[in-house]
């Protein structure tokens, strides 16, 4: 007997192929598809509560210690005579009296007390941009006193005396508590190596002092972040130490080059580079405090010597929010007046070391033939400051002052 026609075969078989929710057995895969069920009105209340009851998590801030000394600061007086020092530097080259004449030289002549676990910490926080360092060094001391203004630009005490956690207290701080400040990992990891050594007496006030040029080195060598570059700017700016040549300075050699070119080059022409030229009020301040022939700018920082391969560092903005910049503002063409003072006298120039010519000279301040990223070679600066010591650095200070040009 016929079980029936194609067309009912057909229609039986689609028929067996349409799934149930009886059909447990199928072997066809279930529909992944799932709806979630609404959720109540009244666990919607329940997870708003609970958020809202949740602790917000503050960063443990260790306290100041009653036993705690205050810190010691290093005197405002100078361990030589300026006098002395001028003179000397005249008796060399008797263009130096006119730099004087023209601009004060501040690290040696502005003098105030400053505490060198605050100023070490500045020179980390100058590895980075003048502003991100005001900013972040702002936030860091309120890590330690909440009391102070959320704003930078609100906070008017600026003086070494202000308020500063103690070496301590940072110590005992989590990194991760130094980087709700804008710190990145690294720069806390330098900052809470440097606190611990304050803190445990492997670095103190006395002992910094009394330190020779080489042992100063060889004491913060030894701390994270730091190199040779931030040494030398330590030591000048805070220590005041009167005889730090820094070789690796781009800004520093730079200026070096053209001091010596204008005694062995009488064509030799400063010009101030066209970007470096401000206006305005700008100048007027300029000319208020220090001279019409200098012209403050905002310089850029560069990082430590120890974090740059291979590059050279460059003059830097020494400046954090405590204290305005005591670098130098940049000379105007009109120190050219000076430059050749003694073209026209019976001044001997010192002759210049070997190899290097005015030609030669020159060619290095294009920045295209720099010798490996440097205009001179440490040997080179060595040769060429000679004469200066033991007081180059007053003469450092100004040779920053011609590196803009």
């Amino acid at each position: 007997m016929a079980t029936g026609t194609r067309s009912s075969q057909r229609l039986a078989s689609a028929a067996a192929s349409v799934k149930t929710p009886n059909n447990v057995g199928d072997s066809a895969p279930p529909s992944t598809t799932k709806r979630k069920a609404p959720a109540s009105r009244e666990n919607k209340t329940k997870k708003a509560k609970t958020s809202e009851s949740a602790p917000i998590m503050l960063p443990v801030i260790p306290p100041v210690l009653d036993s705690e000394e205050p810190p010691k600061l290093i005197p405002a007086k100078l361990s030589f005579s300026f006098e002395e020092a001028k003179a000397h530097l005249i008796s060399v080259d008797p263009r130096f009296e006119d730099l004087f004449q023209r601009m004060k030289c501040t690290p040696f002549e502005v003098l105030e007390q400053v505490h060198p676990f605050r100023s070490v910490i500045g020179d980390v926080y100058n590895q980075i941009s003048w502003k991100a360092a005001k900013s972040i060094n702002h936030k860091f001391k309120r890590l330690y006193d909440p009391s102070l203004p959320e704003d930078v630009n609100e906070y008017n005490d600026k003086s070494h005396t202000a308020f500063f956690p103690s070496p301590a207290q940072v110590a005992a701080t989590d990194p991760s508590v130094l980087r709700t400040a804008g710190l990145s990992g690294r720069k806390g990891e330098y900052i809470l190596d440097l606190a611990s050594r304050f803190a445990d007496g492997r670095l103190t006030t006395d002992k910094l002092i009394n330190a020779t040029d080489e042992e100063l080195a060889e004491m913060l060598i030894a701390v994270k972040g730091i190199g040779k570059w931030t040494i030398d700017m330590f030591a000048i700016f805070t220590l005041r130490r009167p005889n730090i040549m820094p070789v690796g300075d781009l800004g520093v050699q730079r200026g070096v080059l053209r001091w010596f070119l204008s005694l062995h080059s009488p064509d030799y022409d400063y010009a101030l580079q066209a970007d470096k030229v401000t206006g305005g009020e700008d100048s007027q301040e300029a000319t208020d405090t220090q001279d019409a022939t200098v012209n403050v700018t905002e310089r850029a920082t560069t990082p430590d010597a120890s974090s740059m391969a291979p590059a050279v560092p460059s003059t830097p903005k020494r400046s954090t929010e405590e204290l305005p910049s005591v670098m130098p503002p940049h000379f105007t063409p009109s120190i050219n007046k000076t430059l050749r003072m003694t073209q026209d006298t019976d001044f001997v120039p010192p002759p210049l070391p070997p190899g290097l010519t005015a030609g030669s000279m020159k060619s290095r301040l294009d920045t295209k033939k720099k010798i490996k990223g440097a205009l001179l070679t440490p040997s080179e600066m060595e040769n060429l400051t000679e004469s200066w010591k033991p007081y180059r650095s007053l003469a450092v200070y100004y040779m920053w002052a011609l590196a803009d040009g």
